[in-house]
């Protein structure tokens, strides 16, 4: 089974894709306080439950969502024509970080795809430019909530260098010309269910297919996520969600 496949099994029950209680994303969106016509820009959207839910909050807006996964897409495509968003949403299927958009946008979400721009900073600088002069930028990073432990790095495939501590991403926001008006950090609650969500998802796909040859594939990959987050980086890794305007 390719990854992008596994990812979205994995996100089925936690479509939000990030360590964030729905009502704390839902304070984000309140605290970005865009206007209801409000254009929206999902980079590394994933299944657009962030997009769909700006659009709730902006009941005259449009959003754009972006995202190489095609299951992704799909299945969020079959959710915005359940909530009757399908005319307000347009999905595009390509790389974040090649997007081109028409026009500017006055809110633009990148919440845990930091990845697909190389990190925090690329984030600011590549999807910083789509946001209008006075819109806003909601960025959803990881950071060292404790100095890394070898455990969590081995976990993670990091270096201590590739994460910054919580006041290092802010310094670094800084830097790049946004100010942090707002913020989440997810806690530790957020963090169990999101990986509990993650891990028994697929889980639960292998037993429920149990004939299906990428079964035993699926239910390893559930193991071996369980067990580079219960002994390697839980406690360790942090996620916050920053409302960024320039200045």
């Amino acid at each position: 089974m390719d990854n992008q496949r596994l990812s979205t099994i994995a996100h089925s029950h936690h479509p939000i894709a990030a360590p964030i209680f729905g009502v704390n994303a839902n304070r984000l969106l309140r605290r970005a306080g865009r206007e209801p016509r409000a254009r929206v820009l999902d980079l590394g959207c994933g299944q657009g439950a962030w997009a769909m839910q700006a659009l709730a909050h902006y009941p005259d807006g449009h959003a754009d969502a972006v995202d190489i996964n095609p299951y992704a897409l799909e299945r969020a495509a079959t959710v915005a024509a359940e909530r009757g968003l399908a005319d307000r949403l347009s999905l595009h299927e390509r790389d974040a970080s090649g997007y081109v958009p028409d026009g500017d946008y006055d809110l633009v979400l990148c919440i845990g795809a930091t990845h697909a721009f190389g990190g925090f900073a690329g984030t600011l600088r590549q999807a910083g430019r789509h946001v209008n002069p006075d819109g806003v930028l909601l960025v959803g990073a990881e950071f060292w909530q404790v100095p890394p432990t070898a455990a969590a790095l081995a976990a993670l495939d990091a270096k201590p260098d590739d994460y910054t501590d919580l006041a290092g991403l802010l310094d670094a926001a800084e830097e790049a010309g946004w100010t942090a008006v707002y913020a989440h950090v997810s806690d530790a609650a957020e963090w169990d269910d999101y990986e509990w969500s993650w891990v028994g998802s697929l889980t639960e796909w292998a037993l429920d297919n149990p004939g299906h040859p990428d079964a035993e594939q699926v239910r390893t990959a559930a193991r071996e996520h369980r067990d580079r987050w219960l002994r390697g980086y839980r406690g360790v890794f942090g996620f916050v969600t920053l409302v960024l305007r320039r200045g």
